[in-house]
């Protein structure tokens, strides 16, 4: 599928969802700008009430999503950075692929991209993802997360609904038909 999606790229990186990167760094950003905030604003596994059910909470994972993996004894560290960088290349890659008018889709990659880069600079530059915003009800906590965790669920949002909103193919070529037809 993206070999054929490949073949059918705009012609110039302008014309592409390339132009969307500008959404990436916004992500990539505001997520490190915040760890840096959480870093060196808070104590770490102190919990701050910022209203009901939010605490801000500064933690360290060392796992992936949820703290997946996070005692699996270091190697998780260098894995996740290569998937992630695996991740990013594939992302620029369907991005270069896509119109630059989808903008539902391009957007969704491009949080996505700028999402796995601010956990990939953590992961590389400390061994582990800065992670602050702690969502609870009652004793339950929610697992703390942080902005680029917030922005690759929201693009996985943003894939899914355009899936939802892409037309079937029988009710494209019915369209296209009748476009023809005229």
């Amino acid at each position: 599928m993206l070999k054929e999606a490949w073949a059918k790229r705009p012609a110039a990186w302008m014309q592409s969802g390339c132009v969307w990167i500008w959404v990436s760094a916004i992500a990539l950003i505001l997520d490190q700008v915040t760890k840096i905030w959480a870093k060196t604003s808070l104590t770490y596994m102190e919990a701050v009430p910022v209203m009901p059910y939010l605490n801000i909470f500064y933690i360290h994972n060392e796992g992936a999503a949820f703290s997946f993996l996070a005692d699996a004894g270091g190697w998780q560290r260098w894995g996740f950075a290569v998937f992630a960088t695996v991740i990013s290349i594939g992302l620029v890659a369907m991005l270069r692929a896509e119109r630059a008018d989808n903008r539902l889709l391009n957007n969704a990659y491009a949080l996505i991209l700028g999402g796995a880069i601010g956990n990939l600079i953590d992961r590389v530059a400390y061994g582990y993802v800065v992670d602050f915003i702690d969502f609870y009800v009652g004793n339950w906590h929610f697992p703390a997360f942080n902005i680029a965790d917030s922005a690759i669920c929201i693009g996985a949002g943003l894939m899914i609904l355009d899936a939802f909103l892409q037309p079937k193919d029988g009710q494209a070529k019915q369209s296209e038909q009748g476009k023809q037809a005229k």
